[in-house]
């Protein structure tokens, strides 16, 4: 069983969940649309895909959903199978969330003596604009982190789930048997091809080198004669 986590009101953490579900190769497939169509129509709550993986040996969802929909739509995508490995972890978000209030604070203290400086009647023209042109800035910096702040939140309040689909009866193996069979031709051909290159650096020396061997020998041996 596997439930969905809830910071508490002194912390700030943004959990996440890890399972490998193992499911009938006939199932795998319509389990997993069945799992995205969960989510999209939120039957278990509020619920939004983040990624969507499929190959040979299944597949991988990476979804994110309320802590009390957890639970339920992890059953649901289990269901008829077996869970395997799961991790759950958390990261703190403390330093994140207080540097960005600290940021918003710093703007809007800003903001304020702008708006101050704007509204008096002896301001120039020249001055005026200027004002504005740091005003607009100041804006969009704090809508920035309005967004920032939006998706801190986002992760407190829900949990990122990813669940990976493997096939329980030996379709995975049989799957990386084919794959590794029908790769070995191209294996041998580019193993080859990568050999042939690589001698083909050291070919030139070997030529190179031959007549100078033969050289050396033959000056060897006519010194060994002439010292008997």
């Amino acid at each position: 069983m596997i439930n969905g986590e809830q910071g508490r009101a002194d912390a700030q953490l943004a959990y996440e969940h890890e399972l490998s579900l193992s499911l009938p190769v006939a199932v795998l497939v319509p389990r997993m649309q069945a799992t995205r169509e969960a989510c999209e129509s939120a039957r278990f709550g509020a619920c939004n895909i983040l990624r969507i993986e499929e190959n040979s040996d299944g597949g991988t969802i990476v979804l994110r959903i309320a802590p009390t929909g957890v639970e339920p739509m992890v059953a649901m995508a289990a269901e008829g199978g077996q869970r395997g490995q799961r991790i759950t972890s958390a990261e703190d978000l403390a330093d994140a969330v207080a540097n960005n209030r600290r940021g918003q604070e710093r703007l809007q203290a800003q903001q304020q003596r702008l708006d101050a400086l704007a509204a008096r009647k002896d301001i120039t023209v020249g001055d005026l604009i200027a004002l504005t042109k740091e005003q607009a800035n100041i804006e969009n910096a704090l809508q920035e982190l309005a967004q920032v702040a939006a998706g801190h939140q986002r992760r407190l309040d829900t949990n990122r789930v990813t669940l990976n689909f493997r096939p329980s009866d030996g379709t995975q193996q049989q799957s990386r048997l084919s794959r590794m069979f029908s790769n070995l031709g191209d294996n041998l051909v580019d193993g080859t091809a990568d050999a042939l290159e690589r001698s083909s650096y050291v070919l030139p020396f070997v030529i190179l080198a031959f007549p100078v061997l033969w050289l050396w020998v033959w000056l060897w041996r006519k010194l060994v004669k002439r010292r008997h």
